[in-house]
């Protein structure tokens, strides 16, 4: 359900966005034809939305006056009785319109005490069913939101019909926020804060709006016997959108195991679960009034197809986002990656400049980020695509030990570990990363990564069965068809060989070969390149031995 619809005339898209950014800083969900999706039909969605919203905000001006759209728009809305409309240039309005009131915005400067939008935010708090003294998305005194996701975790609900048992929901809530303070992209209100709400009726919308976050965790223990089961579930606070739930099961002869267990698979969810959330809530918004975190979300969600001009519009979104904050460490160190990801795969017309600008990314991410297990997770990648061997298995050991329940850390762990270490024991790093974020936008990565050090191991035929899970998941990931090729190589399959070739060179214009080359680790590159000439040689060398 949208919360509030606006109307507008296009003329005036300026002001109707920014009114809608300042319902948006107060909490509420808003909608803007600008946001229907390029499959939509225009008037099937608007129809959508408008029936479904709590509040048609009707902004009239001389356009919107004799804008059909908006009149029948303004029309239907009273006949629904959810109508709170303002008048931008004071113009007279239409019958029956100005018979109602209407909040004067002519001058407004974006005041929140300004006379007209204090009228405008009583008018949507009235139909959205606020009333006096209950809490509310404009309540005087709520703090504003962080600039990062929020998130609090309320009181977990004791369903086992013993009040002494509160103990043990309290003592879980509290280690879901420890565990969940190590991600440093998320601000988190430990269960101490929300205490005071265990015994009220507050909804999910009032709960963010106490508490000054846009996320809350929710949940419930109830414990029978000797087992206890937890169910958790994550809400978006201005709609009350369900965004993950999930339950664990366990016995109590260990408690403080089970607890563990429980915070750490949350932790490990959540913190992908809202960047995802928060990715959403931004692609629908103009690029030009974008801040620093919301340029980088955009970036963060582009680069993930590892496609070449994603790859271009990222670094673009990411230079801007550093431009307004120099010391964005997750910028900074995405910044790095995309680059060398472009100068690997020779899609970057100044290798040289392009790589000497990543280090530098890399250095100044460092310097700010040290502490951030993202940070240092995405540094890890691109120190290890750079051939920098020792600072990538430092960095992505002191990942995990700064959050071991990040996916992100064992991804850049397993990530590091097999490519200059131990293959065998990458395999189950990456395994952890999975199980922690089961439903990965990295899972083709995870699986590619994997692929790779089987076909390290020599057990070709499982290096097989996880590369093209990779390349069917993602197409344009080019390791992963090098990796592909070098394994039907040692199996004998020339001509799965050679489509996994002639796939790898649609997508660039490096030679397979001299890709496999430019490999940091001397041995991993002789065991791609073997596989590659057998393929190359049309079999004439004998295929070794599969030791799946």
């Amino acid at each position: 359900m949208t919360g509030v619809f606006i109307s507008y005339a296009r003329s005036t898209e300026a002001q109707a966005e920014r009114i809608a950014e300042a319902l948006r800083g107060l909490g509420y969900e808003v909608w803007r034809d600008d946001q229907i999706a390029a499959h939509q039909a225009f008037g099937k969605a608007i129809e959508e939305r408008l029936t479904t919203a709590k509040v048609v905000l009707v902004l009239w001006s001389a356009d919107a006056a004799h804008s059909e759209w908006v009149r029948s728009e303004a029309s239907r809305a009273r006949a629904m009785d959810k109508l709170v409309q303002l008048t931008l240039d004071k113009s007279p309005l239409p019958m029956p319109f100005d018979q109602i009131q209407c909040a004067d915005l002519a001058d407004w400067d974006g005041a929140s005490d300004a006379p007209g939008w204090r009228k405008v935010v009583a008018g949507i708090a009235d139909l959205m069913g606020y009333h006096a003294g209950a809490s509310s998305p404009f309540q005087a005194g709520a703090p504003p939101l962080p600039d990062k996701p929020s998130i609090a975790l309320l009181p977990f609900a004791n369903l086992s019909g013993d009040s002494e048992q509160d103990y043990f929901a309290d003592g879980m809530v509290e280690e879901i926020a420890r565990a969940l303070s190590r991600c440093k992209s998320l601000f988190v209100i430990g269960g101490g804060s929300s205490q005071a709400l265990r015994a009220t009726t507050t909804t999910t919308r009032d709960a963010t709006r106490t508490l000054g976050v846009r996320y809350l965790l929710e949940g419930s223990v109830r414990k029978a016997g000797g087992r206890v089961r937890i169910a958790v579930k994550l809400v978006d606070g201005t709609d009350g959108a369900q965004i993950w739930a999930d339950r664990f099961e366990g016995t109590l002869e260990d408690v403080f195991d089970l607890q563990d267990k429980v915070a750490l698979s949350v932790a490990g969810v959540i913190e992908p679960a809202v960047r995802a959330a928060d990715m959403r809530r931004t692609a629908g918004r103009p690029t030009e009034d974008l801040g620093s975190y919301d340029l980088y979300l955009r970036a963060n969600f582009l680069h993930r197809t590892l496609a070449r001009v994603d790859l271009l519009e990222a670094v673009d979104l990411l230079d801007r986002a550093i431009a307004l904050d120099p010391d964005h460490g997750p910028a900074l160190a995405l910044g790095a990656y995309c680059r060398i990801v472009l100068v690997t795969s020779s899609w970057s017309d100044d290798p040289a400049g392009e790589l000497s600008v990543a280090r530098a990314l890399v250095a100044r991410a460092l310097a700010v980020g040290d502490d951030d297990p993202e940070v240092l997770a995405t540094v890890v990648i691109a120190a290890g695509l750079d051939g920098d061997r020792e600072t990538a298995l430092s960095l992505a050991e002191r990942a995990v030990e700064l959050n071991p329940g990040s996916s992100g850390a064992w991804l850049a762990r397993g990530f590091a570990t097999s490519t200059f270490g131990d293959p065998g024991l990458g395999v189950e790093q990456l395994e952890m990363a999975l199980r922690l974020d089961p439903l990965s936008p990295f899972r083709a990565n995870i699986l590619g990564m994997q692929g790779f050090a089987r076909l390290v191991q020599g057990r070709y035929g499982d290096a097989v069965a996880l590369l093209r899970q990779s390349t069917q998941l993602r197409p344009e990931i080019l390791m992963a068809h090098v990796f592909l090729a070098a394994s039907h190589g040692y199996l004998g399959d020339l001509a799965a060989g050679r489509e996994a070739i002639a796939r790898f060179q649609s997508l660039t214009t490096i030679t397979i070969r001299a890709f496999a080359e430019s490999h940091p680790d001397p041995h991993v590159r002789g065991v791609i390149l073997e596989g590659l000439a057998l393929v190359e040689s049309n079999g004439a060398s004998a295929a070794l031995p599969d030791r799946s």
